[in-house]
């Protein structure tokens, strides 16, 4: 039934089935996105299943740094707002123009959009998780390094990153997350 027909060339063939593929992963995570705690749950997983495979070989310490900086580069995507008020403030000084972010409580609010969404955060550090999970099978990716340093080094770059970034917090007085945000209900 599936078979292709003898008027159909190869690479006619092979895009059919990608794009079959690509239709039914798609539908997939379209209907994981309701599914927050689950799909994080399952990220959780999916990483403890990665390091516990990294500790167990002893090995592929390359790989696991660059999943680190990796995730630590979409983490602060996620942190940082679309449209970031310092580079605003920097535009606006040249031009002239009055600053972006409300000083006064009349002035206009702006919501605290995200450069990287929560969904595209989750899907792509799945996928990064997973990929080095692959990549685990491999011989040639485990490179031999002194594996302390590349901790010692990722914790400082961990360290410095997140203080300017909460300072950066602190100066625009933005707050990413949702939780301890004042919620009004309707009485």
């Amino acid at each position: 039934m599936d078979s292709t027909p003898p008027d159909q060339t190869f690479p006619a063939a092979v895009s059919a089935h990608t794009s079959r593929f690509t239709r039914a992963y798609q539908t997939y995570i379209d209907k994981s996105v309701p599914f927050t705690a689950y799909r994080w749950i399952g990220t959780g997983v999916l990483l403890l299943m990665f390091m516990a495979r990294i500790f167990l070989a002893q090995g592929w310490y390359i790989v696991c740094y660059t999943l680190g900086i990796y995730l630590l580069n979409l983490f602060l995507a996620f942190l940082t707002p679309k449209f970031d008020p310092s580079l605003e403030q920097d535009d606006e000084m040249e031009g002239g123009g009055m600053p972006a972010l409300p000083t006064k409580q009349d002035e206009e609010f702006r919501p605290f959009i995200r450069r990287l969404p929560e969904f595209k955060f989750w899907h792509n550090a799945t996928r990064a998780i997973a990929l080095a999970i692959f990549a685990t099978l491999f011989d040639a990716c485990d490179i031999p390094v002194f594996w302390p340093v590349l901790v010692i080094y990722w914790i400082i770059l961990f360290t410095l990153t997140m203080r300017r970034q909460i300072q950066h917090m602190i100066k625009y007085r933005y707050v990413p997350f949702t939780f301890g945000k004042t919620r009004y209900t309707r009485s």
